[in-house]
């Protein structure tokens, strides 16, 4: 009896415990609060789009910077967020080639340009005074000989024995001879006060300018070894590092397996960009305009955003540019719409950063 009275107090107690615990979890806890609210279209007959944002710019988008020149970057002078203006050196590469080539091209430069000097220079005052010698020691020669010649004759005109013919014809050709030195002399001293020669001097003129200008191209090259802000903004990002390699293709990210630009840059960002994407079939109901009205959500947050209307890009482009994938399996077209907003202090919103937007749109 004993026994069966505890075995009855323990099935009650067990039918207890079971239905408390049916009724503990019968009821049911309300559900939790939302963390944002998702958006909403604000409008009658609005549009949805994705958008992405950007820097404020007259036309394009962000300034994708990149090198003219080839080789291995030696210094990274700015920082990402680092406000930059137009002309500051963003990074460095290795000239040390081209910086020899550009020396060689200046030192041929300036050679040729003593040789022109030169030219102009001409007749050289010691070049002059020896021809001026020669000259005279032609004429001093010609008087001997001729002095000569004429004692021969007039011996022989006073005795025809005293001085063989063989002799004089040697005496007179000997005349010729120093007559036809004289000669010479004399247009060589000529040529020497002349100077040189115009076509000389033009030729010469020539290979100065072709020369100057290869040495002003060698250091126009020099000076794309250093790669520099071509505009006022602000550093997005800095896609490479000391040690790297970048080409004119930019530098290579072993992560997406591509190239991407050695920085990115904005505009100053007082103002920033959205970059609406409108599937093509909903573009009919657009009407862009000044009046033109588009809100943006901030994804993960309840903050919405009116946008001003800037422009459309009139241009339908595949939808790729949203995925930068390499390829698409429906080719979706987008028309992009450019709004812009002032950033608010909170929450932060950065270049890149894709938002939800409804345009206001007809029926």
């Amino acid at each position: 009896m004993k026994k069966n009275r505890w075995l009855f107090l323990i099935s009650a107690l067990g039918a207890l415990v079971g239905v408390a615990a049916a009724i503990i979890y019968a009821q049911q806890k309300p559900p939790l609060p939302p963390v944002f609210q998702p958006a909403a279209n604000p409008y009658r007959s609005g549009i949805y789009a994705n958008g992405i944002v950007e820097s404020e710019q007259d036309s394009g988008a962000n300034v994708n910077v990149y090198p003219e020149v080839a080789g291995t970057v030696l210094r990274i002078a700015v920082q990402e967020g680092q406000t930059v203006k137009r002309g500051d050196v963003l990074l460095a590469i290795d000239d040390s080639v081209q910086r020899a080539l550009a020396a060689q091209q200046s030192a041929q430069a300036d050679a040729a340009e003593a040789q022109l000097a030169q030219l102009l220079a001409q007749p050289r005052k010691e070049t002059l005074e020896v021809a001026k010698a020669q000259a005279d020691a032609a004429a001093a020669s010609l008087k001997t000989v001729e002095d000569q010649y004429d004692k021969l004759r007039k011996s022989r005109e006073f005795d025809s024995r005293s001085v063989s013919q063989d002799a004089m014809d040697n005496a007179a050709n000997a005349v010729h001879v120093a007559r036809s030195g004289l000669v010479v002399a004399s247009r060589q001293l000529a040529l020497t006060r002349a100077g040189a020669w115009t076509f000389d001097i033009r030729n010469q003129e020539k290979q100065r300018d072709a020369l100057r200008k290869a040495a002003d191209a060698a250091d126009a090259l020099l000076r794309k070894y250093v790669v520099r802000a071509p505009m006022d903004g602000v550093v997005l990002s800095v896609n490479s590092a000391v040690g790297a390699y970048v080409s004119p293709q930019g530098t290579y990210n072993t992560y997406t397996q591509g190239s991407q630009p050695v920085a990115v840059l904005s505009s100053q960002q007082d103002w920033l960009g959205v970059r609406v994407y409108v599937d093509e079939i909903l573009v009919h109901r657009l009407k862009p305009g000044r009046g033109m009205q588009a809100r943006m959500f901030v994804r993960g947050t309840d903050t919405s955003i009116a946008l001003e209307f800037v422009r459309v890009q009139p241009y339908l482009t595949p939808k790729i540019q949203l995925s930068d994938q390499r390829a698409e399996r429906v080719d979706v077209r987008v028309l992009p719409v450019i709004f812009r907003f002032r950033p608010p202090a909170q929450p932060p919103i950065y270049p890149g950063q894709l938002v939800d937007v409804y345009l206001g749109g007809t029926p």
